[in-house]
């Protein structure tokens, strides 16, 4: 476990005066606004600049989708789940195959463990980047942000690779994946392995203790461990008030018991731990994936479940048996066995589950998603109030709330 340095900062907010309705200003932050970062509202109440007041607004972009996912096969549930955490969407797909893995029961190979080690903790280094570089650039520090977008753009570059697209991947499949690391896909994870750590080490000099940044975020937006864990909160959000919780520890998948690395949790919960966090949560996932990546195991890059797995297309050509399954698979005419059962990953944001029930038919009976975005939101007019309104602008960005993770 990594615990960050204490800032030895107190910082205490007066306790709000009562005053007269008629002194409060009504604010509308968004939901039409690009400081919220998605299609969400807060209806502020101000005094000044000090929020009094803030009711949140949610469902702008609703698209229903855990009762489309029931009316659809297994396999077509993975493009919906794209549109959840956009910012890290191969977390989402790989976190819908295991919960199917776990409900058929399939044996799944070595080597497919460590290629969605691989493919997951590059997710969440591309999803950390996102938000740490809005944080500054939300108080106008634009330099960092732009400086690792070209970062995630390479990232981007090994899903195309992997799978040819890019934001929503649809990367791999229920067994594993539609076909093996490419020699083109192992030469750029090796690049991005040698030159993101110079790059990132001169983003963290940019702000980790300057001045201007510290000031703006410590102290700002905190919230205790305990209201945390009231609220359900997981992830970076939760690690940041000093709670080491990671679902990648505490209920292994993948394989990830096989790799040594380490919790960052910082103390406070405010802004500024929040992004120390995802910081150090960058380096310990280039540390899995190098060695994830160095040591590959031989084998197959997908489980023996022909009900469930895509046969090689030069088979569905060639033999009847592989065209059938083929058919069968992709029309959703394949039985699921009978069953409940609830599995999470640690997703970009926290834990992301996905609660399945099973009547033994072609589609789901039931199903859930958890999403971390979710739960963080229902705190944000608690943690922002008594603060200022610029204070609320970084606080929304290090919770990371991702509107289509919120409404879903």
């Amino acid at each position: 476990m990594i615990i960050l340095e204490d800032k030895n900062k107190n910082i205490t907010l007066d306790p709000l005066k009562k005053v007269d309705e008629t002194e409060l200003t009504t604010l509308n932050f968004g939901p039409i606004h690009p400081a919220t970062h998605g299609v969400m509202q807060n209806i502020l109440k101000v005094n000044g600049e000090t929020i009094v007041e803030c009711e949140q607004t949610i469902g702008y972009i609703h698209r229903a989708f855990e009762k489309i996912a029931e009316h659809r096969p297994f396999y077509q549930i993975t493009p919906l789940t794209d549109r959840l955490n956009y910012c890290s969407s191969p977390i989402n797909n790989m976190g819908w195959h295991l919960t199917v893995e776990k409900l058929i029961q399939a044996d799944i190979p070595k080597r497919v463990d460590y290629m969605r080690v691989i493919i997951m903790e590059l997710s969440r280094i591309a999803d950390h980047l996102v938000c740490n570089s809005v944080i500054a650039a939300d108080m106008g520090a634009l330099t960092g942000f732009t400086y690792v977008f070209q970062f995630r753009e390479k990232i981007y570059d090994i899903f195309e690779e992997v799978c040819g697209a890019r934001l929503t991947t649809n990367i791999g499949r229920i067994g594993g994946f539609e076909r093996d690391f490419s020699p083109a896909a192992h030469k750029k994870i090796k690049a991005l392995l040698q030159e993101f750590p110079k790059m990132f080490n001169e983003f963290k000099s940019m702000l980790e203790r300057n001045r201007i940044f510290m000031d703006r975020t410590i102290g700002v937006g905190g919230i205790s461990a305990e209201r945390a864990l009231n609220y359900g909160f997981t992830g970076p959000n939760l690690r940041a008030t000093g709670v080491d919780y990671d679902v990648r520890v505490m209920n292994p998948y993948c394989s990830y018991e096989d790799f040594d690395f380490m919790i960052p949790v910082g103390s406070s919960g405010d802004v500024y731990d929040r992004f120390m966090v995802r910081n150090r949560e960058i380096e310990e996932s280039l540390k899995m994936i190098k060695q994830a990546h160095d040591n590959l195991p031989e084998g197959k890059y997908y489980a023996e479940v022909p009900e469930f797995y895509l046969p090689p297309k030069e088979d569905v050509y060639t033999k009847m048996e592989a065209l059938i399954w083929h058919f069968k698979i992709v029309m959703g005419e394949t039985d699921v066995p009978t069953g409940e059962i609830y599995h999470a990953v640690e997703g970009g944001n926290g834990e992301l589950g996905f609660y399945l029930v099973s009547d033994g038919g072609r589609s789901a009976y039931r199903l859930h998603f958890r999403r971390p975005c979710f739960i963080y939101y229902q705190a944000f007019s608690e943690i922002v109030c008594g603060g200022m309104i610029s204070d609320a602008v970084m606080t929304m960005s290090s919770l990371n709330v991702i509107a289509g993770e919120l409404d879903a």
